[in-house]
């Protein structure tokens, strides 16, 4: 199971996949839930992830001599999929016996196409694909019989010289029957690779929910991997899974649930919030919100230990979030605001600009609006579109995709860059705005006081400022493209 070589610290698997600014560093969860229903079958498997422990191409083949595998199933994002083919080329090469298979957001969009330019590639997995790969690894075992592959639910292949996919997989339902994923990480990771600045390092990111109920246009894994469809662990499921790593990642921090919307049903959360409190479960949380939580909901999440949320403001113009569906009013937005202060949750706001309909003025209201909603932390970043989303094919179909290639979705420092020009509103300019955008938020004198007050207040916040500071910090000051000032 691979997290495949790229550039150093790339962040495949979130839902804008490059190497960030703050040093995000995203679990390979996915990878991992499907790693760890293969070993409850008893087959052998090894999860690698080469960007969190600097494993190069090289590297990986020289390892691969130790042990030649039979299956390599390799995650994929857009930003790197010609890397992520040219990796699958080498690995056949030096194993022409192993099945290779591709998984994730790119090929469950684009998969025909990535096996037409990749003939080293023997399958790909499209949308949720836990129980597909499991399925591979029997066929394998069982002696690879080309007329058995038809059989196997949500897969591509060539046959005959032409891609054919067979039927879609349908979702899975009974989350609860997985392997809890941070035991996986207990077998395979180092947790002190991973980082994420919503929570306290180090941390455990976890689900306790697949699916998101919401239309916002460019999110990705709704829209090529985990389908619309909310589907929930149990409370006690979720809570048990806390307690198994307060006792087993005793150095832990925090939990960071990485849900699409925890607070997606607003009743639930607050029961999982009072089974925490009942459980005595002590360790900080954070989670994916939205900016519609109602005061009683946050108070609750409070005192269940809950430090912090991560909420897509994205706009300050009403009529560019009707653009995206996102399905928010800018005045209830400003009220979450100021009941997340009340219930003592830290807030981090992630802001857009390129988004449809945008311009000059609509980004000056946007960098207003951070500033009036003053969020404990904000990411200003280009509108990323993949192939597979709404988002991608409206600006398509308009012709403001400006891109020759996948590479270019990342600048030559793996860094996000944006792909789109909107009429007035050119790549480069979109992604310079988003630069001042945070150098103004970010080096305002009342910031930088109400951070030295928090790190005095809050010692336990310290690590997090300084671990995301140390590579933001140059970003900030020196623009995303090398030498910009």
């Amino acid at each position: 199971m691979l997290n495949p070589p790229y550039f150093p610290k790339f962040s495949r698997p979130q839902r804008s996949p490059g190497v960030t600014k703050s040093g995000t560093l995203y679990y390979p969860m996915f990878l991992a839930y499907a790693t760890g229903v293969l070993e409850r079958e008893d087959f052998p498997v090894e999860l690698i992830d080469c960007p969190a422990e600097d494993i190069t191409l090289t590297g990986l083949l020289a390892r691969g001599q130790q042990n030649t595998p039979q299956l390599i199933v390799m995650d994929t994002s857009t930003p790197s999929i010609l890397n992520d083919m040219d990796v699958c080329k080498a690995l056949k090469h030096q194993f022409p016996e192993t099945i290779t298979v591709m998984v994730g957001t790119h090929v469950s969009a684009l998969g025909a196409e990535t096996l037409q330019a990749c003939p080293e590639l023997d399958f790909y997995c499209h949308d949720e694909y836990d129980f597909t790969v499991l399925d591979i690894a029997r066929w394998v075992e069982g002696g690879k019989k080309p007329d058995t592959r038809d059989q196997i639910q949500g897969i591509g292949y060539m046959k005959n010289g032409q891609p054919v996919q067979t039927p879609v997989r349908p979702l899975f339902e009974d989350l609860d029957s997985l392997p809890f994923v941070s035991s996986v990480y207990k077998r395979h990771l180092n947790i002190e690779k991973y980082f994420n600045p919503n929570a306290l390092p180090p941390m455990i990111t976890i689900l306790s929910s697949r699916g998101c109920p919401y239309q916002c246009i460019w999110c990705i894994y709704p829209q090529t991997v985990n389908g619309r469809k909310v589907r929930n662990r149990s409370i006690a499921n979720v809570v048990e899974e806390m307690a198994y790593i307060e006792k087993t990642f005793p150095h832990a921090k925090s939990i960071f649930f990485e849900d699409d919307t925890l607070t997606a049903n607003k009743k639930r959360c607050k029961e999982m919030a009072d089974r925490i409190r009942e459980k005595g479960i002590h360790i900080t949380w954070s989670a994916n919100a939205r900016a519609d939580v109602d005061y009683e909901t946050l108070k609750e999440m409070k005192r269940a230990n809950c430090r912090m949320v991560c909420v897509g403001f994205e706009s300050g113009n009403q009529q560019i979030l009707e653009n995206m569906k996102k399905g928010i009013k800018i005045e209830k937005a400003k009220e979450f605001m100021k009941d997340a202060r009340k219930a003592g949750i830290l807030v981090h706001g992630c802001f857009m600009a390129g988004n449809p309909g945008e311009t000059p003025q609509t980004l000056q209201e946007t960098l207003d609006y951070a500033l009036e909603l003053k969020p404990d932390t904000a990411q200003f970043y280009p509108v990323m579109v993949y192939p597979g989303t709404e988002a991608y094919e409206w600006y398509r179909s308009r012709g403001y995709l400006d891109v020759k290639d996948y590479s270019q979705w990342l600048t030559d420092e793996g860094l996000h860059n944006t792909i789109i020009s909107l009429p007035g509103l050119p790549a480069r300019d979109l992604v310079d705005w988003c630069d001042n955008a945070r150098r103004t938020f970010y080096l305002r004198p009342a910031y930088i006081i109400s951070k030295m007050r928090q790190a005095l207040a809050h010692p336990r916040e310290i690590g997090r400022l300084a671990r995301a500071s140390k590579t933001f910090i140059k970003y900030l000051f020196r623009g995303t493209f090398t030498g910009k000032k």
